[in-house]
């Protein structure tokens, strides 16, 4: 004995078994469970009970013995009755007439195939007798396996949609057991005898049975569908392809051996190196994928395109400005040209002057466009219409409803070869630009189903487009508005100078005599010729540049020397100079005074003083100006008085509280504000001691070597 023969008998008894236990328990179960099939569960019971005797015979008696015969026949009828009530299932007994009959004959032939069995043991016959019945006996299994598979394909595709929900798991079942055994008797007819192996195997499809019919008894199973992927889909055709090539030239070569001789093989040879290079040119070819994509959607699935990888592959694509450098238009035109399979396009955008022009190409760089890529006519016939251009069927002429829109095209499109396709860009209902799209490798007409899709992602498209050119104009209003916004400042500290040297013009002519007084204008006019040098110098920094490094600076000096200036206006008097060594610009210091100083008094009546106040606040330095005006209310405060441009002075420009913070937020300090109405207001300058802003630089220095 081989050993081959030796583990068949044992191999054959565990899947018999597994077969016969495994149909036993779904038949209990589905016993406990009637509601799931309804009507149709008895029948499926009796199926299953009578798979399930089938396999405890093939496991006692063996694989091919007469009880396990018998048997089948048993089951096979037991199905025929269950697949007589999945017809009725819907009321299609009465409109399919040739099902009834066919059952009948199935029915018919299984009793004669039982019968035949037993005649064969009771009789003895002769065994010339014998093999003959073997190839009859054989030819009636091949006959039920068809006939029953005929019928099972006629039964799901002809059920309706809710009914194909139910019938599906039989049907199933039914396919796995008469597919087997249609494959199993062919190769026994063929051979003369049944396959060994084979025959040991024959209990599995008893099993899968059982799990198929449990599987549509669970609840949520009329939930589960089978669908594949379309790049599953084409993956497996792909390969079933190169399957059957190769089996034929498997086949043709065996067929060439049969001629003998060297002129065989000279053609095999011949015939392998022609088949080669065929697949070799033939199957790469982006015309050949191209036509075997379109057929499997075609014929294989309800819609062209598969949405969800659509809709991924669009948005990778347009994603992928933050890691690669091409720009968005080339990104926009990859986009659709994805969609159709396209190898380059164009994209053309609104310039100025409301003229289209040529924003990018990909992958097209002999199209030659002139400068109005587009006219405006066709610009209305896009934006009316939402039209997408087929080019070839404009080119034809063949239907008469497009023949306004053939003369509206540009006519550097209709002459360009490779143009197929144009796609709008409408943001409501706006034209943004238009893609050109090049002719793909497998041509085909533009139907429904790609004119919805291109529509809704050159909507998106146009989106992105817009919000670009909309960030562009923000981006150029914000560096005119940076632009005026230093020609504010400077504007306001020149009108400062220009009261100082106003109020200095005019006491000169009451006190041009007194010594003093000339002494102290020339030291006004040096500091104002020292403010306006400042302020040149300064005219750089405002922005978004950095201001220069900062320097040890005396804040009781400084408050000291601005606090004089303004003794011969107002009465302003420093009431506490603490000494105060801090982190500042000096003459950005003393704008920041002066300035609060002058709102001070301004705020003020003309008798009311203003006080100036510096001490230390555990690790910075405060300068307070103090005073008694008029005050201001919490939601001016909080709401406008650091909004520029907004002013409650006659004439004023609005800035100089916004300036002033800046100004300090910029030395690494913070202005603060309190103030009452009626009562003042006191304004804090608040920056940090020289020695603490030396040691948070000397531990950032440490910190990035560590780093």
């Amino acid at each position: 004995m081989s050993a081959a023969s030796a583990w068949q008998p044992g191999l054959a008894a565990l899947v018999w078994g597994t077969g016969a236990f495994a149909c036993a328990v779904v038949a209990a179960w589905l016993a406990s469970r009637r509601e799931c099939y309804g009507k149709l569960c008895p029948s499926l019971i009796l199926a299953l009970v009578a798979t399930g005797g089938w396999a405890l015979a093939g496991t006692l008696a063996g694989p091919t013995s007469l009880a396990e015969a018998l048997a089948e026949s048993v089951r096979n009828l037991a199905w025929l009755v269950a697949l007589h009530g999945l017809f009725a299932l819907d009321g299609r007994l009465r409109s399919v007439h040739p099902v009834r009959p066919v059952l009948g004959a199935l029915a018919f032939v299984s009793l004669v195939h039982g019968t035949s069995q037993v005649l064969l043991v009771v009789l003895h016959p002769r065994r010339e007798l014998v093999e003959m019945s073997f190839h009859t006996l054989v030819l009636l299994r091949l006959l039920i396996a068809t006939g029953g598979l005929v019928l099972v394909h006629n039964l799901h595709v002809g059920a309706s949609r809710q009914a194909r929900l139910l019938v599906r798991w039989p049907a199933a079942a039914l396919l796995v057991q008469w597919g087997f055994d249609l494959n199993y008797f062919t190769i026994s007819y063929l051979a003369g005898a049944g396959p060994v192996t084979l025959a040991a195997l024959r209990g599995l499809p008893a099993l899968l049975a059982a799990l198929l019919l449990a599987m549509g008894a669970r609840r949520g199973s009329e939930e589960l569908h089978l669908r594949p992927s379309r790049a599953v889909t084409f993956q497996s055709i792909s390969l079933m392809m190169i399957g059957a090539y190769l089996l034929a030239m498997v086949g043709i070569a065996q067929w060439l051996s049969f001629w003998g001789g060297d002129f065989a093989a000279s053609l095999q040879m011949g015939f392998v190196v022609l088949a080669s290079l065929l697949a070799l040119v033939i199957l790469p070819s982006p015309r050949i994928r191209g036509w075997l994509r379109v057929t499997v959607a075609k014929h294989l699935f309800q819609h062209r395109y598969d949405y969800r990888v659509e809709w991924l592959r669009f948005t990778r694509t347009i994603a992928q400005g933050r890691t690669s450098p091409v720009s968005l238009q080339e990104r926009v035109i990859r986009a659709v040209a994805d969609i159709t399979d396209s190898p380059a396009g164009m994209l053309l955008t609104e310039g100025e002057g409301g003229r289209f022009e040529l924003a990018a190409r990909w992958q097209w760089p002999t199209a030659d466009v002139p400068a109005e890529a587009l006219p405006r006519e066709a610009v209305g016939l896009f934006e009316r219409r939402s039209y997408i251009a087929d080019l070839d069927e404009l080119r034809g002429g063949d239907n008469p409803d497009e023949a306004e829109a053939a003369d509206l095209m540009p006519a550097w499109v209709m002459a360009e070869p490779r143009a197929w396709a144009i796609v709008p860009l409408l943001h409501f209902e706006h034209l943004v630009g238009v893609v050109v799209l090049a002719r793909p490798p497998h041509v085909r007409r533009l139907d429904w189903e790609d004119f919805d899709l291109l529509r809704v992602a050159g909507q998106q498209l146009a989106s992105y487009l817009a919000e670009q050119a909309g960030q562009a104009a923000l981006a150029e209003a914000g560096r005119f508005d940076d632009f005026n916004r230093r020609m504010a400042f400077v504007m306001h500290d020149i009108k400062n100078l220009a009261s100082q040297l106003s109020l200095l013009s005019r006491n000169a002519e009451l006190h041009a005599e007194n010594p003093e007084f000339r002494a102290d204008m020339l030291i006004t006019l040096r500091n104002s010729t020292d403010k306006l040098n400042a302020l040149i110098a300064r005219l750089s920094r405002y922005g978004h540049t950095q201001m220069e490094a900062l320097e040890p600076v005396q804040a009781d000096q400084v408050a000291a020397a601005v606090v004089a200036q303004f003794r011969a206006r107002h009465r302003v008097e420093l009431v506490q100079a603490e000494p105060c060594r801090i982190a500042a610009r000096r003459d950005t210091l003393e704008q920041v005074l002066t300035h609060l100083i002058q709102n001070a008094i301004d705020a003020s009546p003309a008798d009311a003083p203003v006080f100036v106040r510096t001490s230390i606040s555990r690790l910075h330095g405060e300068i307070e100006v103090l005073d008694s005006g008029t005050g201001m209310s919490p939601e001016f405060v909080r709401s406008r008085l650091f909004k520029p441009f907004d002013s409650s002075k006659p004439g004023g420009f609005g800035i100089g509280a916004y300036e002033a913070r800046e100004l300090v937020k910029a030395m690494g300090g913070r202005l603060d504000v309190e103030s009452r109405e009626g009562l003042g207001s006191r304004f804090t300058i608040r920056l940090p001691l020289a020695d603490t802003a030396e040691m948070i630089e000397h531990l950032n220095a440490a910190g990035k070597k560590v780093a």
